[in-house]
């Protein structure tokens, strides 16, 4: 009482400090609930982007080979145009198993002296699959001898296996399934050390997707067949959407195979053509959970699948026309009866892949060129189909009159064909379908095939077939794997850092008798594991912008005239509001513009306007002067690049990596048929003319595609340095700087 303090004072004192602590609290908390929504939104824009650029390529792939292949139902044999593309669909070559082998024999090819790499005699052993382990985790090249005896041995036993796997766990105590791969190696070699190798005692499923858009794509293919050769009971390979040599064009394992095999890579691409054919389709585990590549539509059905011959579906993204044998049991393509049918096909549903729209009958463009198919291209849909029912009554006229023989024969065919379209069908949902969150089935428009199937498809499916779990890859995911479907559908990816170092981890799962999947997740890149949580996000943040620039930069005609819209004074400005709207517009992409502004427009007024001309030109082009050459022919170059690249791969039958200033040209017309755009002939020679600049009359493709590459002036990261030779300071550095 002498002291003079009281206890109320005391009290009032600590309430004071405690309010006082409350309210930072609460001003901590909501500025990091602020922090973490906006790392969520820059990681679900940046995954936003990545994913759009990938499924847009894939559906430009589909259409491309689907707009091909209706050239080559619909020219004339004898047609240059068609000869330029004839090859990849490679229908007249189906012969006798005997007379491939004989092709793909490898004994002439000697083994010199100087190879430094392994060394493989057959039967395989463990010690040899192990020794090539080693071999390839030490940058050694197999010989294209060894390479070819592998794959026909691989080829051998394939054409042995059932289309659906089955095996059981009973045997072992745990089964490894391991989802996409994409050509790269230290994922593979990361699941080696940290699971052990494939044994007796450690049996494993890969799940597809083995090649393209990573560099040792072959190196994976010839680890796992010698794998398969060792422990043919004990390792099981399902085939993925990208076991086509189609796709294989566009994402790059032809190159890499051509690259690192050029005298004997165009025979090793056509063996690996066949064993692509004859992979698995599906593998199922003790009868209950179903591993196969990429979903199930409505239509799945186990029992058809088990029945068909998946061998003739040598790219699932054609079905196979229907062939005679004939009396030397050497298959022929058979136009018998396509007709019959021809316009049928334009009245079919087409319930899982995605169509370019029918461009008339058959006979109507058997002697046109190019330049007449071009101004065909926009013929009013109602009057090809009315065209068709005509025709298809003439027909039906026809077989009335034929005899019963001849129309118990057509009606047969007419069977096997509907068959045959259903079987393809089944296949491509198997190899390319995605699972989503609504009921239903309907087709995938994103990919631009299979279908994208909900829950209750699911339910339904697992019912019929009596399952408990179906586990899928086919889909990048941050954390490698996901679960969706009320915990039904898993899907798996194993190919981390996929997008760029630090987009995603990998992951592969384990499998016991009680059928509970146990997943482990890895970061393959040591680079990677140094970063932090913010160096690695902000690193795949710039990448995911330097590609979205690029894909503004390449619609930079479409996006000036949306501006000109709301520019109506034509003074170069438009306000924020303005831009994120038309920018949406354009590209489609659902992104949260207004907020990307700060990472994509560095060039504003003070008043805050936005001067797109100035943001236009933040963008430069390295390479050859372009100011000669047609913006319009460059602009369609910069958008369609892979589709163009595609083109060329196709184009140079002879696997040389040149292609004529002919063939060059044949190439543009064909690419502007596919657009559906006018391309000079004057404009095509302007751009031959810039990149022969040694004037030998032939192009190298992989120059002229380099030399078109868009760099972005104010990417940094991607500048003087390449990505994977980044040290972790470097970025350090980069993450301290105000200016990124």
């Amino acid at each position: 009482m002498g002291c003079g303090v009281t206890k109320s004072d005391q009290f009032h004192k600590h309430s004071r400090k405690a309010v006082t602590t409350i309210k930072a609290a609460v001003l901590i908390q909501r500025w990091y609930r602020q922090y973490v929504a906006r790392a969520e939104m820059r990681r679900r824009y940046t995954w936003n982007i990545f994913q759009s650029i990938e499924y847009s390529g894939e559906q430009a792939q589909i259409k491309l080979y689907n707009f091909l292949g209706y050239l080559m139902d619909n020219f004339t044999p004898s047609s240059n145009e068609r000869n330029l593309i004839s090859h990849i669909f490679r229908e007249n070559e189906v012969c006798r198993d005997a007379e491939w082998e004989r092709y793909f024999c490898y004994k002439n090819i000697e083994v010199p002296e100087i190879y430094s790499g392994p060394h493989l005699t057959f039967p395989l052993t463990v010690e040899q699959a192990l020794g090539l382990v080693e071999a390839f985790r030490n940058k050694k090249q197999l010989h294209s001898r060894y390479v070819l005896k592998l794959l026909l041995e691989t080829w051998k036993l394939l054409r042995m296996l059932p289309n659906i796997n089955r095996i059981s766990t009973c045997h072992s105590k745990e089964i490894t399934i391991c989802g996409d791969l994409h050509g790269q190696l230290e994922d593979l070699l990361l699941i080696f050390y940290k699971n052990g190798m494939p044994s007796l005692e450690k049996p494993y499923v890969f799940n597809g997707d083995f090649v393209d858009r990573g560099k040792d794509s072959i190196e994976i293919l010839l680890i796992l067949f010698s794998f398969l050769l060792v422990y043919p009971s004990d390792v099981y390979l399902n085939r993925g959407n990208h076991e086509d040599h189609i796709v294989n064009l566009r994402y790059g394992f032809t190159k890499e195979v051509l690259t690192k095999y050029k005298m004997h890579g165009k025979r090793i691409l056509k063996l690996l053509q066949k064993i692509f054919s004859w992979l698995p389709l599906v593998t199922v585990i003790d009868q209950k959970v179903l591993v196969l590549h990429g979903g199930i539509s409505d239509t799945t059905d186990l029992n058809v699948l088990t029945r068909l011959d998946r061998h003739n579906y040598v790219s699932a993204l054609r079905p196979p026309k229907k062939r005679h044998q004939s009396s030397s049991e050497i298959s022929i393509d058979s136009d018998k009866d396509e007709d019959a049918w021809s316009c049928n096909k334009f009245l079919q549903r087409r319930a899982s892949f995605t169509y370019p729209k029918p461009l008339g009958a058959r006979n109507s463009f058997q002697n046109r060129s190019l330049q007449d198919f071009s101004q065909r291209i926009k013929v009013n849909m109602e009057d090809e189909l009315e065209m068709c029912r005509r025709r298809q009554s003439v027909f039906n006229s026809t077989f009335n009159k034929s005899d019963k023989e001849t129309t118990s024969s057509v009606s047969s065919d007419s069977v096997n064909s509907d068959n045959a379209k259903e079987d393809w069908k089944q296949i491509l949902d198997l190899l390319w379908s995605d699972p989503m969150i609504q009921d239903g089935c309907i087709p995938n428009e994103v990919r631009g095939g299979g279908c994208y199937w909900g829950p209750d498809v699911t339910e339904d499916f697992l019912n019929r077939h009596n399952l408990q779990l179906i586990i899928r890859s086919h889909e990048c995911k941050q954390d490698g794997y996901e679960f969706c479907h009320n915990r039904k559908v898993l899907t798996l990816f194993s190919a981390s850092n996929y997008y760029d170092m630090g987009s995603n981890r990998g992951a592969y799962v384990k499998l016991g008798p009680d059928l509970v999947p146990y997943v482990i997740q890895y970061q393959a890149s040591s680079m990677t594991r140094e970063l932090t949580v913010r160096q690695s996000a902000g690193r795949t943040e710039r990448s995911a912008l330097k590609v979205l620039r690029e894909q503004l930069f390449s619609h930079k005609s479409d996006l000036i005239c949306a501006f000109k819209e709301y520019d109506s004074e034509n003074t170069g400005l438009v306000s924020l509001n303005d831009w994120a709207a038309a920018v949406e517009r354009v590209m489609h992409l659902n992104l949260p513009w207004r907020m990307l502004r700060f990472q994509l427009v560095t060039c504003k007024t003070s008043e805050g306007m936005i001067d797109y001309n100035d943001w236009f030109s933040e963008l430069a082009i390295k390479g050859p002067n372009t100011d000669h050459i047609d913006q319009r022919l460059l602009e369609t170059l910069y958008r369609h690049r892979s589709t163009l690249e595609t083109i060329f791969r196709i184009v140079d039958t002879d696997n040389s990596g040149f292609i004529t200033i002919e063939d060059f040209r044949q190439t543009w017309k064909l690419l502007s048929v596919y657009l559906q755009m006018e391309i000079t002939d004057e404009a095509i020679s302007d751009l031959a003319v810039t990149i022969d600049s040694n004037k030998d009359g032939s192009i190298d493709i992989d120059e002229f595609m380099e030399a078109f590459r868009l760099t972005d002036k104010k990417s940094r990261l991607e500048r003087g340095r390449s990505m994977f030779k980044a040290t972790t300071s470097d970025l350090t550095k980069l993450e301290g700087d105000p200016s990124i």
